[in-house]
């Protein structure tokens, strides 16, 4: 039942991530969305336990789950455009 929850945060924190940051080189169709969102809560987690926000071994909600994401597809779209 936990990896439901982490698939459908996960596609929803990418979906959020995708209408959020601008640009035309974002991961399209679902599992790269998952994938997507899946990749930001685990920055976020990371991040937000390092700046001690959470607690060791909490993740991130969805909030965090789509800002990570956003960061990761800004990351991503800046490697895209230096190839």
């Amino acid at each position: 039942m936990a990896l439901l929850w982490i698939i459908i945060i996960g596609f929803v924190a990418g979906l959020i991530a995708r209408a959020i940051t601008p640009g035309d080189h974002h991961p399209s169709g679902f599992l790269r969305t998952t994938a997507l969102g899946i990749i930001g809560a685990v920055v976020a987690s990371f991040v937000g336990q390092t700046l001690g926000l959470y607690g060791t071994g909490q993740g991130a909600g969805i909030i965090g789950a789509a800002i990570g994401a956003v960061l990761v597809l800004t990351v991503w779209g800046y490697l895209q455009k230096r190839r």
